[in-house]
C-alpha cells in the first residue's frame, strides 16, 4: 500500500535551519533571521533592505489548466521543478502561499505538495505555520470593532451603517457566517447592522500584505483602505479611524517571509495565501523579490487555472511590483483532460483517447492564452500510473505540433530526479527566449472595458452582463481617482465560464457581474461573477471528519 502524503512527510530528513539558509549564504545572525523553531526561520525586512542591489535570478511561474476533482498538481510541480533545477546544478528557490485552514478542514485539502515532491514540515505549514494568516484575521477584525466602536461612541464621521463596506473574517470555510446582523442586545451593545464574514484569504488585508513592498507601504495602503461611506455618500477610509498604526503593528512580524525546507532540503519561502478565485491567488511580492535576490531560479504558484492565477499574477502582482516570469509552466494531468472530454471520475483509470483529443482543448485554450501576454510555454505533465503510453504519446504530439516544450514528470514518486528534463527545458527557454512581456490591457482604458477584456480575450466570452447600479459603480470609482485600477475577477475556477459545470474550453458564455467591491488599499477592483462566494461552505463530507489524532499523538487524515 502507497505511503500517504503526511506519512512520508513525517519520514523526511530536514536539515536544521541554518544549513538551508547557508545554502542560499544568508547570515547566521540575529538581525538577519528570526528562528521558528528548529526548521522554520522568519527573514527580517531589515535585511532584505540590504539585499535590493542584488541582480535578479529567472522568475518561473507555474500555473495550471483548469481544475478538476481528478487533480492538477500544480504545488507539487512547483516543488518538484524546485527540486529538479538544484539537482542540475542551479541554485533554485520555490515560493509559495500559505495554506488556508478552511479547505484544509474542507474539500481541498492542504497546500504543501505530495508524494515525494512537498514543503516540510507538512503539519505545521497546513495548519497553523507562523501564524500569520492568525495576524492578518487579528488586524481586519481590530478595523471592524474600531468602525463599530467609532459609531457606539457618537460616530463623529456620520458613518451610514448602512453603506459599510468592511466585513470581518476567520479563516475557515463557515457558510452560516455569510450575512449576520451584529450589536444585538439593547442599548449597552450598540446600534444593530447587517454585517457578515469573509474566509480571511479573501480579506483586502491579505492582499494588501501580498502586495506591500515593506511595512511603511503596508501601513500606508491599509490607511487607505475604505471602509464605508457616510449618508452624502463620501468614502470614509480606515486612516480616519486613525486605523493602520495599531493593524500595522500586528503585522510586524507576518511581513517577514517564512523560510522552510523540501523533502530534498531546497530552500522554500512560504509566505501570504490569497485565494485565486475569490482574491488575486499569489504569495507576497516580498517573499518573491527575495527569492530573487538569492537564488539563480525562483519558482512561484499562482492559484489554480490559468485563467485565474496566471491573469492575476501578470495583470495585478506583475504590475504593481515590476516584476516579470521569464518563463510559464502550464501543469496538466491526463486524468484532468479526459474529465474534461467527458469522462466521469470514476472512470479514468480506463485508456481513452477520443476523451483526451476533446479535454485537450482546455489546455491549448490556456497555451494561447498565457502567449497573449507574450510569454514562453512550457507544459508539464504530472505522470499517473493509469496514464498509458498512447495517452502521453497524443498529448507529447498535441503539444509539439503547437511549437510548445512539453516533459512528462514523476515528481510525485521520484521526487526532483522525474523533473530534471522539466529543469532542462526551463533553463534552456530562459537562456534563449526573448519575450515581449506585455499585459492584457492599459491602466488607462475603462474600467468596464477592461472586465470586457479580460472575458473576451481569457474567458472567451461573448460578453459581460452588469445591470445599471453596477455600471455607475465602475463610473463613480472612476470619478474618484480610481479608474486606473486592474480588475481583479472572482468567479469558479472549475471552468472558464461562470458555469462551473462547462468543461473544456467554452465559448459564447455571457459574464454575469453580480457584484463590485473597490480595494483602495491593495489598489484593484474586485468584481464578483456568477454564484463565487467570499465565505466558502464546507462540503457534506468535510475533510475535518477525517482529521484526529492516533493513539502514538500523531495527525492522522491532514491532506
Amino acid at each position: 500500500m502507497a505511503k500517504t502524503d503526511i506519512e512520508i512527510a513525517r519520514e523526511a530528513k530536514m536539515k536544521p535551519i541554518q544549513e538551508i539558509l547557508d545554502g542560499i549564504n544568508v547570515p547566521d545572525k540575529a538581525e538577519v533571521y528570526s528562528p521558528m523553531g528548529r526548521y522554520i526561520a522568519k527573514i527580517k525586512t531589515e535585511y532584505l533592505e540590504s539585499l535590493k542591489n542584488k541582480k535578479n535570478g529567472k522568475l518561473i511561474l507555474v500555473t495550471a489548466i483548469t481544475p478538476t476533482p481528478a487533480g492538477e498538481g500544480k504545488t507539487t510541480t512547483s516543488v518538484g521543478l524546485c527540486d529538479g533545477l538544484n539537482k542540475i546544478g542551479k541554485k533554485s528557490i520555490v515560493c509559495l502561499r500559505e495554506p488556508s485552514l478552511g479547505p484544509s478542514f474542507g474539500m481541498k485539502g492542504g497546500a504543501a505538495g505530495g508524494g515525494y515532491a512537498q514543503v516540510v514540515p507538512m503539519e505545521q505549514i497546513n495548519l497553523h505555520f507562523t501564524g500569520d494568516f492568525h495576524a492578518i484575521t487579528s488586524a481586519h477584525n481590530l478595523l471592524s470593532a474600531l468602525i463599530d466602536n467609532h459609531i457606539y461612541w457618537g460616530n463623529n464621521l456620520n458613518i451610514d451603517v448602512r453603506r459599510i463596506a468592511w466585513k470581518r473574517v476567520m479563516d475557515m470555510n463557515d457558510r452560516s457566517l455569510r450575512s449576520i446582523v451584529v450589536d444585538l442586545g439593547g442599548i449597552a451593545n450598540g446600534y444593530p447592522r447587517q454585517d457578515g464574514f469573509d474566509i480571511t484569504v479573501a480579506s483586502e488585508i491579505m492582499a494588501i500584505f501580498c502586495l506591500a513592498k515593506d511595512l511603511k507601504d503596508l501601513e500606508n495602503r491599509i490607511g487607505n483602505i475604505t471602509i464605508g461611506y457616510t449618508r452624502d455618500k463620501k468614502p470614509i477610509f480606515a486612516k480616519d479611524l486613525n486605523a493602520q498604526g495599531p493593524m500595522t503593528v500586528l503585522l510586524k512580524d507576518a511581513i517577514r517571509p517564512n523560510v522552510t525546507q523540501t523533502l530534498e532540503n531546497n530552500p522554500a519561502i512560504i509566505h501570504g495565501g490569497p485565494f485565486a478565485n475569490i482574491a488575486h491567488g499569489c504569495n507576497s511580492v516580498i517573499a518573491t523579490k527575495t527569492a530573487l535576490k538569492l537564488s539563480d531560479y525562483v519558482i512561484t504558484e499562482a492559484g489554480f487555472g490559468a485563467d485565474l492565477g496566471a491573469e492575476k499574477f501578470i495583470n495585478i502582482k506583475c504590475r504593481k511590483s515590476d516584476l516579470k516570469p521569464d518563463c510559464v509552466v502550464i501543469v496538466a494531468t491526463i486524468r484532468a483532460l479526459k474529465m474534461h472530454g467527458g469522462v466521469l471520475k470514476d472512470e479514468l483509470k480506463n485508456e481513452n483517447l477520443e476523451a483526451l483529443k476533446k479535454g485537450i482543448v482546455n489546455l491549448e485554450r490556456h497555451i494561447n492564452n498565457v502567449r497573449k501576454f507574450g510569454l514562453p510555454v512550457a507544459v508539464a505533465i504530472n505522470h499517473f500510473v493509469t496514464d498509458t503510453d498512447k495517452e502521453v504519446n497524443f498529448i507529447m504530439d498535441f503539444c509539439k505540433n503547437l511549437g510548445v516544450n512539453i516533459s512528462l514528470c514523476t515528481h510525485w514518486s521520484n521526487g526532483g530526479e522525474g523533473t530534471k528534463d522539466l529543469a532542462n527545458t526551463v533553463v534552456d527557454i530562459c537562456e534563449k527566449s526573448s519575450s515581449t512581456f506585455k499585459f492584457l490591457y492599459e491602466d488607462k482604458i475603462p474600467l468596464f472595458k477592461k472586465i470586457e477584456t479580460i472575458a473576451r480575450e481569457i474567458y472567451h466570452a461573448s460578453e459581460v452582463v452588469a445591470d445599471t447600479k453596477i455600471r455607475s459603480q465602475l463610473k463613480d470609482f472612476e470619478s474618484k481617482g480610481y479608474g486606473n485600477l486592474p480588475i481583479c475577477v472572482a468567479k469558479t475556477q472549475y471552468s472558464f465560464s461562470t458555469d462551473p459545470s462547462l468543461k473544456g474550453a467554452p465559448t459564447g458564455h455571457v459574464l454575469p457581474v453580480r457584484e463590485i467591491r473597490l480595494s483602495s488599499g491593495a489598489e484593484f477592483i474586485v468584481v464578483v461573477c456568477g454564484e463565487i462566494m467570499t465565505m466558502p461552505g464546507l462540503p457534506r463530507v468535510p475533510a475535518a471528519d477525517s482529521i484526529k489524532i492516533n493513539d502514538e499523538g500523531n495527525i492522522e487524515g491532514l491532506f
